[in-house]
């Protein structure tokens, strides 16, 4: 038996996570050093002076941190990793991070004024019994990819504004279009291949109608030059000049829920590229203007979809429209531009707190907050996941149906009942094991 999430814990030598840079969808992981944020001198305290400050424990160790009392605006917390405070008396919150959350292992029995908070910024696919009712609303705090979290992460892809609006990567129209004598007029860069989402299987089909250029291992038909092939170089100055030569791109998220959207969407706007987007339902919340992506939702095969794409790419009128946006630099949704006005973290942007920082101080303070107030903030629901689909074309062209592939939608329906039965067990509130959680799953 094995819990669902953890066969996609992988082994990485390094990560951008803690220091608030863009990272890829198929590199999920942390280091244990980052940006701190304002810190007190702890070194020389004594211990009984521990007593004056809640305390944080983290207890998945995602920052490494031993032990450091951390300044957030007029409030300051202990935050730790070492779960020798376990039943200490000031131990106020439980730090969870997602792909590592697991049943192995939790703070039980959980007393009162124990506050559990949940990070996941990653694909829902690592875990998916956290977007499950259940589960998620076991924490009191959470900050996820969900525009519903206490501390929304839904433009953790997106530096700002100005990056959007920049003609850096920008290839003149009349370029493309003499690019196109040696460049399909589609450009797909995945290696992460048989996700939840089954978007090779879309975009094989796709291919029967439309030219596309794959570089990834995921239906690769054209190579990378040897130095762009690593996944960490997909932010690099080469690989931008590359893909900004497209007029399209397949812009196909690994999983399908509201709110998850990558940097597979937010590169191609910021190239000056349009993306040909699937993946989050709620996409159209966050588009830079009405007419900045196509949305493959939109169209009911893959055939129709093609026609359409050839259509803009033999008129420039049609296509430029999808760009125009960008040309003028006018961005007129005001929920994107809310949105990053006012999150409390930035991205590449040493001059802000990255987004653990921001969660660690927000439940900081919100936990001196029912300090001061001796009331528990209500529980909010993060969001939940729609169950995962498989595509069905031309059996012809059909991809063999893999055992990834067959797995998701089963393993999604077996998280359900992980959900359920984790919730039972910690609200029953006392210590379980592995045989019982399981027991409790395959009861039926």
């Amino acid at each position: 038996m094995v819990e669902l999430g953890k066969f996609e814990r992988k082994e990485f030598k390094s990560s951008s996570l803690q220091d608030g840079h863009t990272k890829m969808e198929e590199a999920p992981t942390h280091l244990n050093s980052f940006l701190k944020k304002e810190e007190l001198t702890f070194h020389r305290k004594r211990k009984w002076e521990l007593d004056s400050y809640p305390i944080m424990l983290w207890w998945s160790p995602l920052t490494g941190e031993t032990g450091r009392l951390g300044q957030c605006g007029a409030d300051a917390c202990f935050f730790t990793i070492n779960r020798t405070y376990l039943r200490h008396h000031m131990t106020k919150a439980f730090l969870f991070y997602g792909t590592d959350f697991n049943i192995d292992s939790l703070p039980l029995p959980r007393k009162a004024h124990h506050d559990w908070a949940l990070f996941h910024e990653e694909s829902p696919k690592n875990n998916y019994k956290l977007f499950h009712k259940p589960v998620i609303t076991l924490f009191n705090y959470t900050a996820t990819f969900s525009r519903h979290s206490h501390l929304p992460l839904t433009t953790q892809y997106l530096e700002s504004i100005e990056v959007l609006k920049s003609l850096r990567y920008l290839v003149p129209l009349q370029s493309k279009n003499e690019l196109r004598k040696r460049l399909a007029p589609l450009v797909y860069v995945q290696s992460d291949c048989d996700p939840p989402s089954d978007r090779d299987s879309y975009v094989r089909e796709l291919m029967a109608y439309i030219k596309v250029d794959s570089y990834g291992e995921c239906l690769r038909n054209k190579d990378l030059p040897q130095q762009l092939k690593n996944p960490a170089s997909m932010d690099a100055d080469g690989f931008y000049r590359i893909i900004a030569q497209y007029k399209f791109i397949l812009a196909f998220e690994n999983a399908v829920c509201d709110d998850y959207i990558t940097e597979k969407f937010w590169r191609p706007l910021k190239l000056g590229v349009v993306p040909v987007y699937y993946g989050s339902p709620s996409i159209t919340d966050w588009l830079p203007s009405n007419k900045s992506a196509i949305l493959v939702s939109e169209f009911s095969h893959p055939r129709e979809l093609a026609t359409y794409i050839r259509r803009l790419d033999s008129d420039d009128g049609l296509y430029e429209a999808y760009v125009e946006w960008k040309l003028k630099g006018e961005i007129s949704n005001q929920r994107l531009l809310t949105a990053l006005r006012e999150r409390k973290w930035g991205v590449q942007d040493i001059s802000q707190d990255n987004y653990i920082d921001a969660f660690e101080c927000m439940v900081c303070t919100k936990v001196w907050d029912n300090i001061r107030l001796q009331e528990k903030v209500g529980i909010e629901p993060a969001g939940c996941c729609p169950k995962p689909t498989v595509f069905a074309f031309s059996p012809l062209r059909a991809l063999p149906l893999s055992s990834l592939r067959e797995m998701w939608i089963s393993s999604f329906e077996q998280s359900k009942k992980e959900a359920q039965a984790l919730r039972w067990l910690v609200d029953r509130n006392q210590n379980f094991s592995s045989q019982e959680f399981w027991g409790l799953v395959f009861k039926d």
